[in-house]
């Protein structure tokens, strides 16, 4: 089930470390496992959360009076729980380091359908017995809590849960966790081996499956599914360029923080051993949250084209009117993982030719735009069409802006991060814009932003975006 400072490790050591050929190697001493194999497709919420909901359904079986607040209530508690990371791997399971939690995320839930119950019912009688209701899920809850924490940990000592993970690093804290991992199967992990930028550490009892220039192969060969970095030969910046890529993001990443109490801020601590370790949050959209992402965007855009489409008209018509036929206007741009489509938009104006549109940069002072579409411009109302695009899942409602393949190619030789923002589907509007980055400003600002908003990604954080970009078209913010 996948689901500080590491000074205390103990020993030194110097012998070399030995180094697995990935090409030439058919079977890889720590690669696999039948269990391993069946299991790849667990995860901690599978187990967890249906025992939650099942447990806050339970009333139910007793009473259909309730049936509106206790299914409120379930699917409430199990959106905060979500939130709280309640339904995240962990290493060390323990019950006892959730309780405070659950605890207050419980409180929290029936604080707010008590509430709500005691506004439709005014009936002190009745709410009591909801409440009493309420009291009854959350106890099963603790109790389903426990069930499922044995049950894991039971499944992991006997290994018939594990999943395979390589450690990217090869000093004295990699050579800990594996010892640590092979010893103690309550982790739920299977060594596979190690990875580091050169292959020449002095370390002791693990493999070198290779550098992380081998990391995509050696994932694929391994069948690995976490990834844990602990002190690695290279500096944090080319790790994280490396670790963004798209062929890692079903991967789980574990980091051993280098300060004490630096991982644990915000979020549930957890450890190998006693060896601190931190989840970072997915470097890409993938899997449920992407899901979730991609369920607001057609919700967001079929909403917008029935509600604006007057507005649609009368930009139409007025676009007609100032440059004749061909109202809209079509461009190759550069969308998620670097493939092309063709965006849609309201023409401001005609360019001379193909190769203008596609390599100049900007046209904010050129003559050929009219008061029409210097207008539409100014309010962004020329991107309106793009809602078609989001339908068709070309592009997102939030996310870095599209660009041309002319200046994609330009701009990713000369900064190394501007690559990485094609892990998402580009969008309609985005942080870097919102931020005050349009027009002649710092790309490596942009792609900064763009990597950012990618990588702490939440409906809240969309949701903020799209008030700020309200926000810049009342003020006429745009280009």
């Amino acid at each position: 089930m996948n689901t500080g400072s590491a000074s205390a490790v103990g020993h030194e050591v110097t012998t070399e470390l030995p180094i697995i050929n990935i090409a030439s190697t058919t079977v890889l001493p720590y690669a696999g496992s039948y269990a391993s194999k069946r299991t790849r497709a667990l995860r901690a919420w599978m187990i967890t959360a249906p025992v939650d909901l099942a447990a806050l359904l339970v009333p139910l079986l007793f009473t259909q009076r309730y049936w509106r607040g206790t299914i409120f209530m379930a699917m409430l508690t199990v959106v905060i729980f979500a939130a709280g990371g309640l339904y995240r791997a962990r290493r060390h399971v323990s019950l006892l380091d959730e309780l405070p939690s659950l605890f207050g995320r419980l409180l929290a839930s029936a604080a707010v359908v008590a509430i709500i119950a005691a506004m439709r019912h005014d009936s002190v009688d009745y709410v009591a017995g909801f409440m009493r209701c309420v009291a009854l899920s959350g106890g099963l809850v603790i109790l389903g809590r426990a069930v499922t924490r044995t049950a894991t940990v039971v499944a992991r000592k006997r290994r018939w849960v594990e999943h395979n993970a390589i450690i990217i690093g090869s000093g004295q804290v990699a050579v800990e966790l594996a010892r640590l991992l092979r010893r103690y199967p309550r982790y739920g992990l299977r060594f596979a081996g190690c990875v580091d930028a050169e292959p020449n550490g002095e370390v002791s009892g693990a493999p070198l499956l290779g550098t992380l220039d081998d990391l995509e192969d050696t994932l694929r060969l391994v069948e690995c599914d976490v990834l844990i970095v602990a002190e690695p030969r290279l500096s944090e910046a080319a790790l994280m360029e490396i670790l963004r890529r798209p062929a890692y993001a079903a991967c789980d990443l574990w980091v051993v923080p280098r300060l004490w109490g630096s991982g644990s801020q915000g979020r549930l601590p957890d450890h190998i051993g006693a060896i601190p370790v931190v989840q970072i949050r997915d470097t890409t959209l993938s899997g449920p949250r992407w899901a979730m992402k991609r369920a607001s965007d057609i919700m967001f855009a079929s909403m917008a084209l029935v509600l604006l489409s007057p507005l649609f008209v009368l930009c139409a018509i007025a676009t007609f009117l100032e440059g004749g036929r061909g109202i809209f206007f079509r461009q190759e741009r550069i969308g998620r993982y670097g493939q092309p489509f063709q965006v849609i938009k309201f023409r401001s104006m005609r360019p001379v030719d193909e190769h203008e549109s596609q390599t100049n940069w900007s046209i904010a002072d050129d003559r050929r735009v009219g008061p029409v579409g210097r207008f539409m411009r100014r309010t962004s109302l020329d991107e309106l069409p793009q809602l078609w695009n989001i339908l068709r899942g070309d592009m997102t409602v939030v996310g870095p802006r599209p660009e041309r393949p002319y200046f994609v190619e330009k701009f990713s030789a000369e900064h190394p991060d501007y690559a990485m923002r094609h892990r998402v589907p580009v969008g309609l509007t985005g942080l870097a814009q919102v931020s005050g980055l349009r027009g002649d400003t710092p790309i490596s600002d942009r792609a900064r932003f763009d990597n950012y908003y990618i990588e702490n990604w939440s409906l809240w954080l969309d949701t903020k975006v799209l008030l700020r970009t309200i926000a810049e078209v009342f003020r006429g913010g745009g280009r």
